[in-house]
């Protein structure tokens, strides 16, 4: 494994694991003073991985088009997500790492082209988009991490 994909794949275990613990009702809550709960988040973290990855270097996604309007950026929870839901998100949080590492040893992102993020770094190759990935993914943890409290 790359360093820069155990550097993504690490906290994700980690947080997988934090959540085990939690119902569906709970994964689903969304407490006082949040705009979304926990299992948009970890939704949400696949499907910006794969736009900021996939999509923007014009490669198909791991992903399909339903799963990326439910949790892609600018949304929030707009129903309840079931067992299926939840089951696929596990599922899809750790193989779509694993299909990044396979993508990216068979050079699948030639043409990444520029662009810069919201929080303004700009991105000009699949190195940088790997390696911005954590930076997100830390935002959305200690949001997980809070609404956990919350809940």
């Amino acid at each position: 494994m790359t360093k820069a994909i155990e550097i993504i794949k690490m906290p994700r275990l980690m947080i997988l694991k934090g959540v085990e613990d939690l119902t569906l009702a709970q994964l689903n809550k969304i407490p006082a003073g949040f705009n979304n709960n926990i299992i948009w988040n970890l939704g949400h973290m696949i499907a910006a991985q794969q736009g900021v990855c996939y999509k923007r270097a014009g490669v198909a996604t791991i992903i399909d088009d339903e799963f990326w309007e439910t949790f892609r950026p600018d949304t929030k929870p707009e129903r309840l997500f079931d067992e299926n839901d939840l089951a696929k998100i596990k599922e899809l949080f750790i193989s779509t790492i694993d299909q990044l590492e396979i993508d990216l040893a068979n050079n699948l992102f030639p043409n990444y082209g520029t662009w810069t993020t919201r929080y303004g770094a700009e991105l000009t190759s699949i190195q940088d988009a790997v390696n911005f990935i954590p930076f997100h993914e830390g935002f959305h943890i200690g949001y997980i991490t809070a609404l956990k409290r919350a809940i």
